[in-house]
């Protein structure tokens, strides 16, 4: 099973919608496509109890950010500086860009 494209990429800007960390805004770290799933720096972050590993590794309480379903967040657009979808528009030269719904603007560079 192929996986499936997201309406996010990595490095954009984008607001939670749901769950504990709702109308917060951060950058996306990383996307895991095959699981639907992705982080935001310094947003949902969860304590992992560690133990000590043999490769100098101190054990311990870490605190490191979770991923969060993609269904729940929304890309802030840089032109109206809203949450927003997206749809997909395909120029003259054929490239495929990302504009905002709200305001029809380019959303990609």
């Amino acid at each position: 099973m192929a996986a499936q494209k997201l309406h996010v990429k990595k490095g954009d800007l984008v607001q939670i919608m749901t769950g504990k960390e709702k109308g917060k805004q951060g950058k996306v770290s990383r996307i895991f496509a095959d699981k639907n799933r992705l982080t935001v720096e310094n947003l949902n972050i969860v304590k992992r109890h560690t133990r000590p590993s043999r490769a100098n590794q101190e054990g311990g309480i870490v605190e490191k950010e979770a991923a969060i379903s993609a269904s729940n967040v929304m890309l802030v657009c840089g032109a109206c500086n809203r949450p927003t979808r997206t749809g997909i528009r395909v120029l003259e030269s054929g490239a495929k860009v990302r504009f905002c719904k709200k305001c029809n603007e380019i959303v990609d560079k």
